[in-house]
């Protein structure tokens, strides 16, 4: 078993994501390198469309990735697939409110992006939330 196989259930559990991002993993292993591991898979929403269907977001060391889900036929499509050194203007903002994380990016291509994640209690949000600021704030790679 690779690397990116033996993380992407745990990284699942994490935020919650189980068992729905199983469906989006062929996409997933596609876009990933074997030896990358994943750190969190998580459902989330477009917050400038939310009725748009049913997104995932995966991080890993290297690369982030999100698909989607379509609504009227379920069908499944890649969004985005960028290398984390291609990103720029990271933003990321916890809410306790409603549990959750908002992350948003610029993409290579100028294209900004803004993904929330739902998540069932504040407990998650923070564990996410750790997850994300060590990902793009203690990376070396990215400064």
């Amino acid at each position: 078993m690779d690397v990116f196989s033996s993380t992407f259930h745990a990284a699942a559990e994490t935020a919650g994501a189980t068992p729905a991002a199983n469906r989006h993993l062929p996409i997933f292993r596609t876009c990933v390198d074997p030896d990358d591991p994943a750190i969190l898979v998580a459902r989330c929403v477009r917050p400038g469309a939310p009725l748009s269907g049913d997104w995932f977001l995966l991080l890993t060391e290297r690369r982030l990735v999100v698909t989607q889900e379509t609504r009227p036929l379920h069908r499944l499509r890649l969004h985005l697939n960028a290398n984390l050194r291609n990103l720029s203007a990271v933003t990321w903002r916890l809410d306790l409110s409603k549990p959750g994380v908002e992350l948003s990016v610029t993409a290579m291509d100028g294209v900004r992006e803004r993904f929330r994640m739902r998540l069932g209690d504040s407990d998650t949000a923070w564990r996410v939330e750790a997850l994300v600021r060590e990902s793009f704030t203690l990376r070396p790679a990215l400064v």
